[in-house]
Protein backbone atom coordinates (compact mmCIF):
# COMPACT_ATOMS: atom_id res chain seq x y z
CA UNK A 1 0.00 0.00 0.00
CA UNK A 2 1.32 3.68 -0.84
CA UNK A 3 2.46 5.11 2.55
CA UNK A 4 1.31 8.89 3.03
CA UNK A 5 4.04 11.62 2.57
CA UNK A 6 3.85 13.83 5.45
CA UNK A 7 6.52 16.50 5.40
CA UNK A 8 8.09 17.94 8.01
CA UNK A 9 7.55 21.31 8.14
CA UNK A 10 10.83 23.77 7.95
CA UNK A 11 9.82 26.62 10.47
CA UNK A 12 12.09 29.55 9.76
CA UNK A 13 8.84 31.65 9.79
CA UNK A 14 7.60 30.75 13.33
CA UNK A 15 8.93 33.67 14.79
CA UNK A 16 7.43 36.29 13.10
CA UNK A 17 4.05 35.42 14.20
CA UNK A 18 2.05 38.64 14.83
CA UNK A 19 -1.17 39.62 16.01
CA UNK A 20 -3.67 39.97 13.04
CA UNK A 21 -7.66 40.61 13.03
CA UNK A 22 -10.01 37.85 14.50
CA UNK A 23 -11.82 36.43 11.56
CA UNK A 24 -15.50 36.07 13.46
CA UNK A 25 -17.01 35.22 10.06
CA UNK A 26 -18.02 31.38 10.75
CA UNK A 27 -19.40 29.94 7.41
CA UNK A 28 -19.68 26.04 8.20
CA UNK A 29 -18.54 24.55 11.49
CA UNK A 30 -16.18 22.20 11.28
CA UNK A 31 -16.06 18.58 11.57
CA UNK A 32 -14.50 16.67 14.48
CA UNK A 33 -12.24 15.02 11.63
CA UNK A 34 -10.87 18.11 9.69
CA UNK A 35 -9.79 19.94 13.53
CA UNK A 36 -8.43 16.02 14.39
CA UNK A 37 -6.49 16.20 10.88
CA UNK A 38 -4.83 19.77 11.58
CA UNK A 39 -4.23 18.62 15.02
CA UNK A 40 -2.39 15.38 14.05
CA UNK A 41 -0.65 17.13 11.20
CA UNK A 42 0.56 20.43 13.14
CA UNK A 43 2.36 18.22 16.19
CA UNK A 44 3.70 15.80 13.58
CA UNK A 45 5.65 19.04 11.99
CA UNK A 46 6.74 20.78 15.57
CA UNK A 47 6.42 18.49 18.74
CA UNK A 48 9.24 18.89 20.53
CA UNK A 49 8.90 15.17 21.97
CA UNK A 50 7.48 13.44 18.59
CA UNK A 51 10.16 10.78 18.11
CA UNK A 52 8.51 9.79 21.80
CA UNK A 53 5.36 9.50 20.53
CA UNK A 54 4.60 6.20 17.87
CA UNK A 55 1.65 7.54 16.95
CA UNK A 56 3.47 10.90 15.29
CA UNK A 57 5.92 8.96 13.52
CA UNK A 58 5.97 10.14 9.51
CA UNK A 59 5.15 6.35 8.49
CA UNK A 60 2.85 5.81 10.96
CA UNK A 61 -0.28 5.26 8.31
CA UNK A 62 -0.02 3.19 5.53
CA UNK A 63 -2.84 4.34 3.76
CA UNK A 64 -5.42 7.41 3.78
CA UNK A 65 -7.96 5.20 4.79
CA UNK A 66 -6.02 3.99 7.78
CA UNK A 67 -5.30 7.55 8.78
CA UNK A 68 -8.91 8.68 8.54
CA UNK A 69 -10.19 5.44 10.59
CA UNK A 70 -7.23 6.81 13.09
CA UNK A 71 -8.93 10.40 13.24
CA UNK A 72 -12.33 8.98 13.49
CA UNK A 73 -11.34 7.12 16.24
CA UNK A 74 -11.23 10.49 18.52
CA UNK A 75 -14.79 12.09 19.35
CA UNK A 76 -13.21 15.33 20.14
CA UNK A 77 -9.62 16.81 19.66
CA UNK A 78 -9.05 17.35 22.41
CA UNK A 79 -8.70 13.61 23.15
CA UNK A 80 -6.64 12.74 19.89
CA UNK A 81 -4.08 15.79 21.54
CA UNK A 82 -3.71 14.74 24.84
CA UNK A 83 -2.87 11.17 23.49
CA UNK A 84 -0.29 12.61 21.32
CA UNK A 85 1.72 14.01 24.78
CA UNK A 86 4.80 12.68 25.85
CA UNK A 87 4.70 11.37 29.53
CA UNK A 88 1.92 14.06 30.65
CA UNK A 89 2.75 13.42 34.56
CA UNK A 90 6.48 14.11 34.36
CA UNK A 91 8.11 15.31 31.18
CA UNK A 92 5.59 17.03 29.28
CA UNK A 93 3.20 19.23 31.58
CA UNK A 94 2.60 22.53 29.94
CA UNK A 95 1.37 21.73 26.40
CA UNK A 96 -2.32 22.74 25.49
CA UNK A 97 -5.05 22.46 23.46
CA UNK A 98 -8.07 25.59 23.37
CA UNK A 99 -11.26 25.92 21.35
CA UNK A 100 -10.86 29.79 21.37
CA UNK A 101 -7.71 30.76 19.94
CA UNK A 102 -8.38 34.69 20.51
CA UNK A 103 -8.43 34.34 24.34
CA UNK A 104 -5.30 32.71 24.25
CA UNK A 105 -3.70 34.96 21.97
CA UNK A 106 -4.89 37.86 25.07
CA UNK A 107 -3.54 35.83 27.51
CA UNK A 108 -0.02 35.46 25.64
CA UNK A 109 -0.18 39.48 25.67
CA UNK A 110 -0.70 39.80 29.36
CA UNK A 111 -4.95 40.78 29.07
CA UNK A 112 -7.09 38.83 30.62
CA UNK A 113 -9.61 38.46 32.60
CA UNK A 114 -9.63 39.06 36.61
CA UNK A 115 -10.62 40.53 39.54
CA UNK A 116 -7.01 41.31 40.06
CA UNK A 117 -6.86 39.05 43.43
CA UNK A 118 -4.17 36.47 43.29
CA UNK A 119 -3.90 33.65 45.90
CA UNK A 120 -3.02 30.62 47.31
CA UNK A 121 -5.56 28.26 48.09
CA UNK A 122 -4.60 25.74 51.62
CA UNK A 123 -6.05 23.38 53.80
CA UNK A 124 -8.14 24.78 56.02
CA UNK A 125 -6.23 23.51 59.58
CA UNK A 126 -7.41 20.75 61.07
CA UNK A 127 -10.02 19.41 58.45
CA UNK A 128 -9.93 17.28 55.88
CA UNK A 129 -12.20 18.97 53.45
CA UNK A 130 -12.64 22.53 54.09
CA UNK A 131 -10.16 25.11 52.14
CA UNK A 132 -8.83 28.42 52.40
CA UNK A 133 -7.70 31.17 50.39
CA UNK A 134 -4.40 33.52 51.35
CA UNK A 135 -4.12 36.36 49.17
CA UNK A 136 -0.45 36.94 47.74
CA UNK A 137 -0.51 39.42 44.75
CA UNK A 138 -3.31 42.15 44.32
CA UNK A 139 -3.17 43.74 40.99
CA UNK A 140 -3.06 47.69 40.02
CA UNK A 141 -6.03 49.24 39.58
CA UNK A 142 -7.86 46.11 39.50
CA UNK A 143 -11.60 45.50 41.35
CA UNK A 144 -9.70 43.86 44.04
CA UNK A 145 -7.36 47.21 44.79
CA UNK A 146 -10.18 49.55 44.79
CA UNK A 147 -12.45 47.39 47.17
CA UNK A 148 -9.59 46.98 49.40
CA UNK A 149 -8.49 43.43 49.61
CA UNK A 150 -4.70 43.14 50.42
CA UNK A 151 -2.00 41.00 50.43
CA UNK A 152 -2.18 38.27 53.49
CA UNK A 153 -6.27 39.07 53.54
CA UNK A 154 -7.97 35.22 54.79
CA UNK A 155 -11.07 33.92 53.09
CA UNK A 156 -12.59 30.86 54.28
CA UNK A 157 -15.84 31.16 51.90
CA UNK A 158 -17.26 32.69 48.87
CA UNK A 159 -20.97 34.02 48.46
CA UNK A 160 -21.89 33.05 52.00
CA UNK A 161 -20.59 29.10 51.55
CA UNK A 162 -17.70 27.62 52.96
CA UNK A 163 -15.03 26.56 50.41
CA UNK A 164 -14.25 23.02 50.25
CA UNK A 165 -12.13 20.20 47.50
CA UNK A 166 -15.40 19.70 46.05
CA UNK A 167 -16.72 23.28 45.77
CA UNK A 168 -13.87 25.28 45.24
CA UNK A 169 -13.84 25.03 41.05
CA UNK A 170 -17.59 26.37 41.04
CA UNK A 171 -17.71 29.22 43.66
CA UNK A 172 -14.27 30.62 42.59
CA UNK A 173 -15.08 30.26 38.69
CA UNK A 174 -17.85 32.52 38.43
CA UNK A 175 -17.31 35.48 36.99
CA UNK A 176 -18.57 37.77 40.00
CA UNK A 177 -18.67 36.57 43.87
CA UNK A 178 -18.32 37.87 47.17
CA UNK A 179 -15.46 36.85 49.53
CA UNK A 180 -15.99 36.20 53.19
CA UNK A 181 -12.91 37.37 55.43
CA UNK A 182 -11.30 35.30 58.29
CA UNK A 183 -8.47 35.40 60.90
CA UNK A 184 -6.32 32.68 61.71
CA UNK A 185 -6.91 31.64 65.87
CA UNK A 186 -4.87 29.73 67.27
CA UNK A 187 -7.03 29.99 70.54
CA UNK A 188 -3.61 31.47 72.30
CA UNK A 189 -2.02 28.58 72.31
CA UNK A 190 1.17 27.00 70.55
CA UNK A 191 -0.58 23.92 69.99
CA UNK A 192 -1.90 23.98 66.74
CA UNK A 193 -4.43 21.04 66.95
CA UNK A 194 -7.31 23.54 67.52
CA UNK A 195 -6.55 25.93 65.42
CA UNK A 196 -9.35 27.45 62.94
CA UNK A 197 -9.96 30.13 60.94
CA UNK A 198 -12.61 32.09 62.47
CA UNK A 199 -14.83 34.84 60.52
CA UNK A 200 -14.14 38.31 61.25
CA UNK A 201 -17.29 39.36 59.78
CA UNK A 202 -16.11 41.19 56.56
CA UNK A 203 -17.54 40.81 53.08
CA UNK A 204 -15.61 41.98 49.53
CA UNK A 205 -18.09 41.77 46.44
CA UNK A 206 -15.50 41.11 43.36
CA UNK A 207 -16.27 41.45 39.70
CA UNK A 208 -13.86 40.11 37.03
CA UNK A 209 -13.07 42.41 33.99
CA UNK A 210 -10.47 41.94 30.74
CA UNK A 211 -7.52 43.15 32.62
CA UNK A 212 -3.96 44.11 30.70
CA UNK A 213 -1.41 43.39 33.31
CA UNK A 214 1.54 45.98 33.66
CA UNK A 215 4.33 43.41 34.74
CA UNK A 216 6.49 45.80 36.27
CA UNK A 217 4.87 45.55 39.79
CA UNK A 218 7.15 47.59 42.21
CA UNK A 219 10.58 48.69 41.57
CA UNK A 220 12.51 50.57 44.22
CA UNK A 221 15.75 51.79 45.23
CA UNK A 222 17.65 51.04 49.00
CA UNK A 223 20.48 51.88 50.78
CA UNK A 224 22.87 49.50 52.65
CA UNK A 225 25.69 49.99 54.25
CA UNK A 226 25.89 53.31 51.58
CA UNK A 227 25.26 51.19 48.47
CA UNK A 228 22.26 51.64 46.36
CA UNK A 229 20.47 48.30 46.03
CA UNK A 230 17.58 48.06 42.87
CA UNK A 231 14.68 46.38 43.73
CA UNK A 232 12.07 45.50 40.75
CA UNK A 233 9.82 42.69 41.12
CA UNK A 234 8.60 41.55 37.49
CA UNK A 235 5.49 39.71 37.11
CA UNK A 236 5.65 38.53 33.73
CA UNK A 237 7.75 38.95 30.48
CA UNK A 238 4.95 40.06 28.63
CA UNK A 239 5.96 41.49 24.81
CA UNK A 240 5.82 44.89 24.85
CA UNK A 241 7.34 45.43 28.42
CA UNK A 242 11.09 46.14 26.84
CA UNK A 243 10.84 49.98 27.24
CA UNK A 244 9.51 49.83 30.56
CA UNK A 245 12.29 47.94 31.73
CA UNK A 246 14.59 50.11 29.91
CA UNK A 247 13.33 53.06 32.09
CA UNK A 248 13.27 51.58 35.01
CA UNK A 249 17.02 50.62 34.53
CA UNK A 250 17.84 54.15 33.72
CA UNK A 251 16.73 55.12 36.84
CA UNK A 252 18.77 52.75 38.84
CA UNK A 253 21.71 53.43 36.52
CA UNK A 254 21.71 57.03 37.08
CA UNK A 255 21.20 56.59 40.77
CA UNK A 256 23.92 54.28 40.47
CA UNK A 257 22.34 51.26 42.09
CA UNK A 258 25.64 48.36 42.42
CA UNK A 259 23.35 45.87 43.60
CA UNK A 260 19.80 44.36 42.36
CA UNK A 261 17.25 42.11 43.65
CA UNK A 262 14.51 40.40 41.03
CA UNK A 263 11.60 39.63 42.68
CA UNK A 264 10.20 36.65 40.37
CA UNK A 265 8.69 34.68 42.68
CA UNK A 266 5.16 35.20 41.29
CA UNK A 267 6.28 35.34 37.57
CA UNK A 268 4.98 32.27 34.82
CA UNK A 269 7.53 33.63 31.94
CA UNK A 270 6.70 34.70 28.95
CA UNK A 271 8.72 35.65 25.47
CA UNK A 272 12.55 34.61 25.12
CA UNK A 273 13.34 38.19 23.67
CA UNK A 274 11.71 39.78 26.51
CA UNK A 275 13.85 37.35 29.23
CA UNK A 276 17.30 37.79 26.93
CA UNK A 277 16.39 42.14 26.88
CA UNK A 278 16.40 41.45 30.85
CA UNK A 279 19.30 39.87 30.93
CA UNK A 280 21.07 42.14 28.79
CA UNK A 281 19.93 45.11 31.05
CA UNK A 282 21.63 43.21 34.09
CA UNK A 283 24.87 42.71 32.49
CA UNK A 284 25.60 44.82 29.30
CA UNK A 285 29.13 43.16 29.40
CA UNK A 286 28.19 40.29 27.26
CA UNK A 287 26.89 41.69 24.32
CA UNK A 288 27.11 39.21 21.10
CA UNK A 289 27.48 36.66 23.63
CA UNK A 290 25.09 33.55 23.66
CA UNK A 291 22.46 34.33 26.81
CA UNK A 292 19.88 30.97 25.86
CA UNK A 293 19.54 28.58 23.09
CA UNK A 294 16.47 26.62 22.00
CA UNK A 295 16.62 23.47 20.48
CA UNK A 296 14.07 21.34 18.56
CA UNK A 297 13.12 18.20 17.78
CA UNK A 298 15.32 15.83 15.54
CA UNK A 299 14.01 16.63 12.43
CA UNK A 300 14.26 20.77 12.87
CA UNK A 301 17.45 21.32 14.03
CA UNK A 302 18.07 23.78 11.08
CA UNK A 303 15.62 25.98 13.23
CA UNK A 304 17.82 25.60 16.25
CA UNK A 305 17.84 29.51 17.59
CA UNK A 306 21.02 31.62 19.56
CA UNK A 307 19.23 34.33 21.58
CA UNK A 308 22.53 37.02 22.56
CA UNK A 309 22.71 39.61 25.08
CA UNK A 310 22.24 43.07 23.27
CA UNK A 311 23.43 46.41 23.96
CA UNK A 312 20.00 47.67 22.54
CA UNK A 313 15.99 47.18 22.31
CA UNK A 314 14.94 47.84 18.37
CA UNK A 315 17.28 50.45 18.03
CA UNK A 316 17.47 51.84 21.20
CA UNK A 317 20.15 51.63 24.04
CA UNK A 318 19.80 49.65 26.81
CA UNK A 319 20.81 51.28 30.49
CA UNK A 320 22.56 47.96 31.24
CA UNK A 321 23.91 48.39 35.13
CA UNK A 322 27.48 46.01 34.33
CA UNK A 323 26.59 43.93 37.12
CA UNK A 324 28.59 40.80 38.32
CA UNK A 325 26.18 39.67 40.85
CA UNK A 326 22.23 39.84 40.81
CA UNK A 327 19.48 38.40 43.78
CA UNK A 328 16.61 36.64 42.51
CA UNK A 329 13.30 35.63 44.51
CA UNK A 330 11.74 32.92 43.31
CA UNK A 331 9.10 30.36 44.39
CA UNK A 332 7.66 27.49 43.23
CA UNK A 333 5.44 29.82 40.66
CA UNK A 334 8.62 30.87 38.94
CA UNK A 335 8.91 29.66 36.04
CA UNK A 336 9.72 29.44 32.35
CA UNK A 337 11.35 32.32 31.00
CA UNK A 338 12.08 33.41 34.80
CA UNK A 339 13.96 29.94 35.02
CA UNK A 340 15.54 31.19 31.59
CA UNK A 341 17.02 34.32 33.38
CA UNK A 342 18.52 32.55 35.97
CA UNK A 343 20.06 29.58 33.74
CA UNK A 344 21.17 31.80 31.71
CA UNK A 345 22.87 34.12 33.53
CA UNK A 346 24.74 31.45 35.57
CA UNK A 347 27.57 30.77 33.35
CA UNK A 348 28.61 34.49 33.68
CA UNK A 349 27.85 36.38 37.05
CA UNK A 350 26.72 35.05 40.87
CA UNK A 351 23.29 34.41 40.96
CA UNK A 352 22.22 34.26 44.21
CA UNK A 353 18.58 32.62 44.04
CA UNK A 354 16.09 33.25 47.53
CA UNK A 355 13.22 31.34 48.22
CA UNK A 356 11.95 27.91 47.31
CA UNK A 357 13.00 25.85 43.90
CA UNK A 358 11.06 26.97 40.92
CA UNK A 359 8.78 25.16 38.96
CA UNK A 360 10.69 23.47 36.07
CA UNK A 361 10.22 24.27 33.24
CA UNK A 362 12.89 24.44 30.26
CA UNK A 363 11.04 24.31 27.24
CA UNK A 364 9.35 26.95 24.78
CA UNK A 365 5.95 26.69 23.19
CA UNK A 366 4.61 28.17 20.29
CA UNK A 367 0.84 28.61 18.86
CA UNK A 368 0.06 27.34 15.58
CA UNK A 369 -3.70 27.44 14.12
CA UNK A 370 -5.03 25.63 11.45
CA UNK A 371 -4.07 27.62 7.95
CA UNK A 372 -2.04 24.34 6.94
CA UNK A 373 1.09 23.52 6.08
CA UNK A 374 2.13 25.72 2.99
CA UNK A 375 0.93 28.22 5.73
CA UNK A 376 3.33 27.22 8.42
CA UNK A 377 0.46 26.98 10.66
CA UNK A 378 0.69 30.55 11.02
CA UNK A 379 -2.38 32.99 12.28
CA UNK A 380 -2.57 34.34 8.88
CA UNK A 381 -4.94 31.76 6.71
CA UNK A 382 -6.31 30.39 10.18
CA UNK A 383 -9.91 28.07 9.23
CA UNK A 384 -12.29 30.80 9.81
CA UNK A 385 -14.71 27.44 10.19
CA UNK A 386 -13.59 26.91 14.09
CA UNK A 387 -11.23 28.71 16.33
CA UNK A 388 -9.15 25.59 17.38
CA UNK A 389 -5.14 25.98 18.46
CA UNK A 390 -2.73 24.28 20.28
CA UNK A 391 0.43 25.37 21.65
CA UNK A 392 2.61 22.43 21.80
CA UNK A 393 6.08 22.46 23.79
CA UNK A 394 8.58 23.11 20.47
CA UNK A 395 12.57 23.60 21.70
CA UNK A 396 14.18 22.90 24.89
CA UNK A 397 15.65 26.08 26.12
CA UNK A 398 19.23 25.60 27.13
CA UNK A 399 22.12 27.97 28.60
CA UNK A 400 25.48 28.29 26.48
CA UNK A 401 26.85 25.53 28.72
CA UNK A 402 24.04 23.34 27.34
CA UNK A 403 22.40 23.07 30.71
CA UNK A 404 18.64 22.85 30.68
CA UNK A 405 16.90 23.75 34.02
CA UNK A 406 15.67 20.65 35.91
CA UNK A 407 12.41 19.09 35.74
CA UNK A 408 12.12 19.19 39.29
CA UNK A 409 13.19 23.29 39.39
CA UNK A 410 16.55 25.36 40.57
CA UNK A 411 17.04 25.14 44.06
CA UNK A 412 17.66 28.67 45.71
CA UNK A 413 20.98 29.25 47.06
CA UNK A 414 22.52 27.16 49.65
CA UNK A 415 21.71 29.24 53.67
CA UNK A 416 19.00 30.88 52.10
CA UNK A 417 16.48 28.75 51.23
CA UNK A 418 12.77 30.48 52.41
CA UNK A 419 9.52 29.30 51.83
CA UNK A 420 6.66 32.34 52.42
CA UNK A 421 5.20 32.46 55.75
CA UNK A 422 1.34 32.63 54.37
CA UNK A 423 0.62 34.34 58.12
CA UNK A 424 3.23 36.73 57.61
CA UNK A 425 3.30 37.38 54.03
CA UNK A 426 4.43 41.72 54.45
CA UNK A 427 4.26 44.18 52.13
CA UNK A 428 5.74 43.46 48.90
CA UNK A 429 8.62 46.29 48.21
CA UNK A 430 8.67 46.77 51.87
CA UNK A 431 12.05 46.04 53.10
CA UNK A 432 10.51 44.02 56.04
CA UNK A 433 8.92 41.91 54.03
CA UNK A 434 10.57 38.68 54.42
CA UNK A 435 12.26 37.29 51.22
CA UNK A 436 13.64 40.98 50.26
CA UNK A 437 14.74 41.34 53.56
CA UNK A 438 17.02 38.17 53.16
CA UNK A 439 18.47 39.36 49.81
CA UNK A 440 19.30 42.69 51.87
CA UNK A 441 20.51 41.32 54.79
CA UNK A 442 23.28 38.80 52.55
CA UNK A 443 24.16 42.08 50.79
CA UNK A 444 24.77 44.02 54.29
CA UNK A 445 26.54 40.55 55.09
CA UNK A 446 24.71 40.02 58.41
CA UNK A 447 24.48 36.76 59.60
CA UNK A 448 22.44 37.40 62.67
CA UNK A 449 19.60 39.04 60.58
CA UNK A 450 19.11 36.21 58.14
CA UNK A 451 18.87 33.96 61.09
CA UNK A 452 16.41 36.08 62.70
CA UNK A 453 14.26 36.23 59.52
CA UNK A 454 14.68 32.50 58.89
CA UNK A 455 13.91 31.62 62.64
CA UNK A 456 10.70 33.39 62.42
CA UNK A 457 7.46 31.35 63.76
CA UNK A 458 6.14 29.96 60.50
CA UNK A 459 2.92 27.86 60.72
CA UNK A 460 3.07 25.93 57.89
CA UNK A 461 0.11 25.12 55.38
CA UNK A 462 -0.95 22.34 52.92
CA UNK A 463 -0.71 24.18 49.71
CA UNK A 464 -3.69 22.65 47.23
CA UNK A 465 -3.44 25.21 44.49
CA UNK A 466 -3.50 28.64 43.59
CA UNK A 467 -4.91 31.43 41.23
CA UNK A 468 -3.45 30.07 38.28
CA UNK A 469 -5.45 27.05 38.20
CA UNK A 470 -8.58 29.16 37.73
CA UNK A 471 -7.24 30.89 34.53
CA UNK A 472 -7.93 29.40 31.08
CA UNK A 473 -4.14 29.14 30.51
CA UNK A 474 -2.42 27.76 33.88
CA UNK A 475 1.19 28.17 32.39
CA UNK A 476 2.03 31.31 30.59
CA UNK A 477 5.13 29.51 29.95
CA UNK A 478 8.60 30.25 27.34
CA UNK A 479 7.23 31.57 24.39
CA UNK A 480 9.68 31.52 21.12
CA UNK A 481 8.47 34.43 19.16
Amino acid sequence: MKKIKLATLLLVALFLVGCFEDNDDVIIPATTTEINDFVWKAMNAVYLYKSGVPNLADDRFSSNEEYSAYLNSYSVPEALFESLIFQRQTVDRFSIIVDDYIALEQSSAGIFTTNGMEFFLVAAPNSDTELAGIVRLVLRDSDAENKGVKRGDIFYGINGTTLTRSNVSNLLGQESYTINLGNYDDKGTPDTADDSISPNGTSIDLIKFQYVEDPIYVNDIFQVNGENVGYLMYNGFTGGSENGLNSVFANFKSNNVQHLVLDLRYNPGGFVTTATTLASLITGQFTGQIFEKLVFNENLQSNNRNFNFSDNFEGTGLNSLGLTKVYILTTSASASASEGVINGLKPYIEVIQIGTETTGKTQASQIFYDSGAVNDFRRNGANPSHRYAIRPLIANGVNKNNEAVPGTGIPPTIGLEYQESLLNLGVLGDINEPLLALALADIESSTTKKADIKNTNNIKFETITDSNSFLPFEEGGMLAD
